[in-house]
This record gives C-alpha cells, structure tokens and sequence, in this order.
C-alpha cells in the first residue's frame, strides 16, 4: 500500500511540473522546433556523456578501494545498470539495484556499497549547487530557484558535514548508534540493524582522508562539466546560443529538481526548470521547450539502453529489483 502511495505521489509531481513546463505553449510549435533541430549534433554529446559515466565509475571505485579493488571494467556495466534502474523504476530503485548486483558479483555488502552511493549524491549536489552559483549573477533569480538553493544547501552541505564525522570519529559514532539502536529499535531486530550500521560506516571509509575528500569534489566536477558539455552540443542542433555558464546554471537547477519525487525518468521535475532557466535568458519559450524535452530523451534513452543490454549480459532479471530491495528490506531489520 505504501508503494502504491509513493508511486501515485511521484505521478500527481510529474504531472504537476509537466503543467508548469508546457503551459502557455502551443505544442504545435514545440513539435516544429524538434523536427527541425540538427540531430547529428546529439553524437557528439552522447560521447562526452559516456565520459562522464566512466568518470563517475572512477569516483565509485574510489570510494570502494577501502573495501575492495574492483577493475573499472567490472564496474562499468553495474554503474549503467544503476542509472538504467533510475531511469525505469520509481524512488531511485537503480541505485538499490546497482548495490545487489555488487554484493553478488564482488561479495561487498549492501549497506556499505549504499553508503558509497549516498557519498556520490551529496558531491554530486554540492557540485549542482557550485553550478548554480556560478550563473546566478548572471540570470535573474526567482523566488522559487533561491528558495531551493537555500533548501539544498542546508541539506548538502549538512549531510557532508555529518558523513565526514561519522567516518573520521569512530569510535564515538559507534557509541551513539549502539546506543540510539539499544534504545529505539525492539530486541528482537537489534543484531540485524547494528550489523546495518556497522557496515553502513565501514562504507563511509574513504571520508577519513582530507586528500580523499577533494579528490572526490574534483572528479565530481569533472563528471557534471562533461555532462554540461552534453548540454552545450545538444544546444548546437537548435537555433538558439546561450553562455556555457548558463548551461552550468540549467544543468544544476535541473539536477537539484530531480532529487524531488517524481515518476520513472524524471519526467516533469526535469523538464519544468530547464524551460524556465532558457525562458529567463531569453530563449523563446517553444525553443526552450523543444530544447529541453529533446536534451531529456539524449540523456535518458543511451544509458537505459546500455543498461538493458549490461542487465541481459549479466543475467539480471526484473525480479532482481524486487529481491534488491527486499534483501535491503532484511538487512534494516524490517518485517513485511
């Protein structure tokens, strides 16, 4: 039932930002805009796209070498697996998916794979953050865009904050967990939830080292620099042109939006933001659209096909979504 819910929300959201994107618009004159664009312009974004995937398997193979070597080669198929899943399911079930099929393939728990994961998300949204302020003395600033901003600062740079104490103080946060754990959580689920926790900190290792740390703030920005550099070809298949640094500001706007509820593939939560950014510079507000919608399906459609392909070649069923999720179920100790 409560799937169900959060799946009904992530729609009712959608939908809502599909209004705000496409409203005053004549669809007619979108659809104009995108049968004319220069398609061949996609390839090369495409490219530079799949850069930035294998750079974002490098970051996650930094983030596991205190736990285990693993080749990039083996890596890479269960990173594109991750976003494909992200990308199909709802409540970023990829990234449930990406942790299963490590724990079988190299034998690392979930919960400290999933603490990896969750270390990549907080650099990845202080680095949307940088991108925002970056453009923001550039472009007029909306009530709604500065409340995020101040809404996802907080939260960043917050859950940073905490993820590097935790990592660095540790035998104080074994202390507060086992005794938060002894405290609130009923007896008979004690053992599975600290063997959670223990190995959710073991996960968090790689935040120990100051040299660690800014490796991984620099390889995240290298990862949304080459995405931008996606947005910026895409930009050359449509006639309009915008600074690189309002690219930045899209991109990051956008990305920040997409950690809202939403359904399967970001739809609206995308979308919605990135029309408003274009519209605010200048863009005609169809262009911007058409623009908008098409830089979506050149970044979702590549991945997930490459992670269809990786999840039949590695003989992952859709029922491995299920069991993922049901085996991280187990592990917090909760009883369906």
């Amino acid at each position: 039932m409560l799937k169900r819910w959060r799946v009904w929300l992530g729609i009712c959201i959608s939908l809502l930002f599909l209004y705000l994107a496409l409203r005053n618009l004549h669809l007619a004159d979108v659809w104009d805009v995108a049968r004319t664009a220069r398609y061949g312009w996609i390839i090369p974004g495409v490219a530079v796209y799949f850069v930035a995937v294998w750079a974002r398997t490098w970051r996650w193979d930094y983030l596991l070498r205190p736990l285990k070597r693993i080749p990039l080669a083996h890596l890479f198929p269960i990173v594109v697996i991750g976003y494909m899943g992200n990308n199909v399911y709802p409540a970023r079930a990829g990234e449930l998916i990406r942790a299963y099929v490590l724990r079988r393939r190299e034998g690392i728990s979930m919960s400290a794979s999933l603490a990896t994961v969750i270390i990549e998300r907080v650099f990845d949204g202080l680095v949307m953050l940088m991108f925002v302020f970056v453009g923001l003395p550039f472009v007029p600033m909306p009530a709604w865009l500065q409340w995020m901003v101040i809404i996802a600062s907080s939260l960043f740079f917050s859950a940073l904050a905490i993820f590097i104490w935790l990592a660095i103080d540790v035998r104080r946060t074994e202390t507060v967990y086992r005794w938060l754990i002894g405290r609130l959580v009923p007896v008979r689920f004690r053992a599975s939830v600290l063997g959670f926790a223990e190995r959710f900190v073991t996960g968090l290792r790689a935040l120990r080292s100051g040299r660690a740390v800014l490796m991984l703030f620099v390889t995240s920005i290298v990862i949304w620099l080459a995405e931008t550099v996606k947005y910026w070809f895409v930009m050359h298949a449509f006639n309009f042109a915008v600074p690189f640094y309002v690219l930045m500001l899209m991109n990051g706007v956008v990305n920040l939006a997409t950690t809202i509820p939403s359904s399967p593939g970001y739809v609206g939560t995308f979308d919605a933001p990135g029309i408003e950014i274009l519209s605010i510079w200048g863009v005609l507000r169809s262009v911007a659209a058409g623009y908008t919608l098409v830089l979506h399906a050149a970044l979702w459609l590549p991945i997930t096909l490459l992670g269809f392909y990786y999840m039949a070649r590695e003989s992952i069923s859709w029922r491995d979504f299920r069991q993922a999720v049901e085996t991280k179920n187990e592990q917090q100790g909760v009883v369906r």
